[in-house]
Order: C-alpha cells, then sequence, then structure tokens
C-alpha cells in the first residue's frame, strides 16, 4: 500500500508520518499492494481535520473525515477507525465473489463481524418532483428545514441534489451524462 501524506497549515513531522504508516498496517492485508491512500491532514483554528481517501478500484472511492480540538493524532486515530470499518465491510460484501473468480486477491480476516450490522430500509418516502433553478432548491430545502434536497434542475432536465456540507456551505450533486 502507497501512502500520500499532505498537509495544509502545518508541518507533517516524522512523528505523524510514523504514527500514520504504523496505524496503517493492519489495513494493508485488506488491500492490493499498489493501492494508494491519500491522507490530507489540515489544521484550523482551534481543529484538527483528518481526511482520507482510497480508490478500491472501478468506480469505488471510500473516504472517511474525522477531526478534533487540538489534537492531531485522535483526529488520524478516528479517521483511520473509520477507514478501517469502510475497508473490512467492503471486503467481506465483495471478498466471497472476487476469491471466487480471481484466486489472487489478497485473504483478509473476519473479525469483529458482530459489531458490523447491515442496515435496512425502515421508512420510504415518495414526493413530487418539480423542475427548478439552484437558487429556488436553495430556498425550498432552507425553507424544508432540511439538509438535503433532491430536485430536477431546470437547466439540465437531470435530477440534482442539493446538500449542506459540515462545514456550512453547500454542495451540488450533478449525475454524468
Amino acid at each position: 500500500m502507497k501512502l500520500t501524506i499532505t498537509a495544509r497549515n502545518m508541518v507533517v513531522t516524522p512523528a505523524i508520518t510514523k504514527r500514520i504508516e504504523k496505524k496503517t498496517e493492519t489495513m494493508g492485508r485488506y488491500l492490493w499492494p499498489e493501492t494508494e491512500m491519500q491522507i490530507k491532514l489540515e489544521k484550523e483554528k482551534n481543529r484538527r481535520v483528518a481526511e482520507i481517501t482510497v480508490p478500491m478500484g472501478k468506480n469505488v472511492i471510500l473516504r472517511s473525515e474525522a477531526s478534533a480540538d487540538d489534537n492531531l493524532f485522535l483526529a488520524i486515530d478516528k479517521a483511520l477507525a473509520k477507514m478501517e470499518r469502510q475497508i473490512r465491510k467492503h471486503r467481506t460484501k465483495l471478498g466471497k465473489n472476487l476469491r471466487e473468480e480471481i484466486p489472487d486477491v489478497p485473504e483478509y480476516i473476519e473479525e469483529d463481524q458482530a459489531e458490523e450490522t447491515e442496515r435496512k430500509l425502515v421508512k420510504r418516502k415518495t414526493f413530487p418532483v418539480r423542475p427548478m433553478s439552484v437558487e429556488d432548491a436553495i430556498i425550498e430545502m432552507d425553507l424544508l428545514g432540511h439538509n438535503f434536497f433532491a430536485f430536477v434542475n431546470i437547466d439540465t432536465e437531470r435530477t440534482n441534489v442539493l446538500y449542506l456540507r459540515k462545514d456550512g456551505d453547500l454542495g451540488l450533486l450533478e449525475p454524468e451524462a
């Protein structure tokens, strides 16, 4: 596994690098050696943020993010723990089929399977969708008090999702053609 560590508003010390390398060693058994793990560290006012991205193959990208108040190591540990759960879950779902089809897939150890429960759909809701501009969708989302809003974009005539990001700004999901 290849590690890429970048930092914003801070310096990556050897202690930080060593901690990340030590914590990611166990994840190596779930991943191919050429898999690249990108770790972005950021220092904000009184907050430290660690963001991890791992491309797992065609159309699958795993991402985790964690933050802590003035403690970078805690943020790194939280983000790596989230990423390990995601990788293990992804490998558990796909592992059986892949191992049957491709003999050289790295083996993984099924640990703590009891702690990870499958999510189930408990509610289904329908709603009318009408074409509107992004600005109208922002207003509609604010009026509803939701943190996301699905609508048909009047400009592209495609379904878009407007969402509220953790930093307070807005994001827009647009499907590719």
